[in-house]
């Protein structure tokens, strides 16, 4: 993986070799160049200076440009507007034709910018200078955010076979479940929806990461802040975030995912192979966190594929106005890709059987 990393970066971009070495995750240049003429029995230079020839590469600045490669099909401008309708406001930028972000990894600070590269099977990623040195992190995060490693071969062809589903997955075969940049934030915006519709919470978390998200200037005014940190948030009181409009209850939950993020009782992110019952247990353990909430958390930032957001009132009332308890059952047949499932009714008109 640290060889084709590399390999990309020499032919996509035009930072230094030892840059590429040092965000490929080699300890040095020199161990750099003898890995990579173990491997392709050539050393990095000479396949740099083809991809310099070409004019199609892009070149200097503060950014570089990459692609993500995806399988197709692959719904774009469906996991763009899912995206846009929970925009958290001066962190993210969404449109109808790009995702853009600001970034705080390892103590590195930039931006991204992610739109669909012209051969349809990838993204385009850019992103800041600055990012260089975590960028296997970086895209490892983006690659679970945009649902980039999904087989949509396999999961449709299990979709189809529940006759409920089946013209909904014909319609859309390259529905994708949208992950999560940063599972806290995530976490933080999946409190603040409870109970209150995506509009009024995505307004509420736009005022938290106001509130308590560090400054950080970028070409765009759309973003300026990082999102809040468990840190920050760990130290507030429930008067400080009371005043933005959160019920007190709620401002409760929100403080205490803070404090077991901090003290490392509940890690957020899907690179950390949580076992996601025991993370949603543990989630629901929490003050105010129902399962609906440790359920939505497990799929978009643990990436269970499996998680099914118990009595969702969107699901019960497409799937013909059903009870919880029926949903459940119908869901056992969608195993192990429930968390698709939803995401194919929770966009569709109500469905009955055939």
């Amino acid at each position: 993986r640290r060889l084709l990393l590399a390999k990309q970066l020499l032919t996509e971009t035009r930072l230094p070799a030892i840059e590429i070495a040092f965000a490929s995750g080699f300890s040095s240049l020199r161990r750099f160049n003898d890995a990579f003429l173990r491997r392709y029995r050539m050393p990095p230079t000479r396949l740099r200076k083809k991809a310099v020839q070409d004019p199609a590469m892009n070149n200097g600045g503060e950014t570089s440009r990459l692609l993500l490669s995806c399988r197709p099909p692959y719904d774009w401008p469906g996991l763009l507007a899912f995206l846009k309708a929970r925009e958290l406001k001066s962190v993210e930028w969404v449109t109808g034709e790009f995702y853009a972000r600001t970034v705080h990894l390892a103590g590195r600070e930039g931006w991204i910018k992610v739109t669909q590269a012209k051969q349809k099977n990838a993204l385009l990623l850019e992103f800041t200078h600055g990012l260089t040195s975590v960028l296997p992190e970086l895209l490892g995060r983006l690659r679970d955010l945009f649902d980039l490693n999904a087989r949509p071969d396999v999961i449709s062809r299990h979709l189809r076979k529940d006759p409920r589903l089946a013209p909904l997955v014909k319609a859309n075969p390259g529905m994708r479940v949208p992950g999560a940049f940063d599972g806290f934030e995530l976490g933080l915006r999946a409190i603040l929806g409870q109970q209150v519709a995506v509009k009024a919470a995505t307004t509420i978390a736009g005022r938290l990461a106001t509130a308590f998200g560090e400054r950080i200037a970028t070409p765009f005014l759309e973003l300026n802040r990082l999102t809040p940190l468990p840190s920050r948030i760990a130290r507030a009181s429930v008067g400080d975030i009371a005043k933005l409009g959160v019920p007190g209850a709620r401002c409760k939950s929100i403080i205490a995912l803070a404090r077991a993020q901090l003290a490392g009782e509940l890690p957020l992110g899907s690179r950390l192979h949580h076992d996601p019952e025991a993370a949603i247990k543990r989630l629901a353990e929490l003050p105010g966190v129902g399962q609906w909430t440790a359920r939505y958390i497990a799929m978009r930032a643990l990436r269970w594929p499996d998680a099914f957001p118990t009595g969702d009132i969107a699901v019960c009332n497409n799937l013909g106005g059903v009870t919880a308890k029926q949903a459940e059952e119908m869901s056992q047949a969608w195993r192990p890709w429930r968390s698709y499932a939803v995401l194919h009714i929770w966009r569709n008109q109500p469905i009955t059987d055939h």
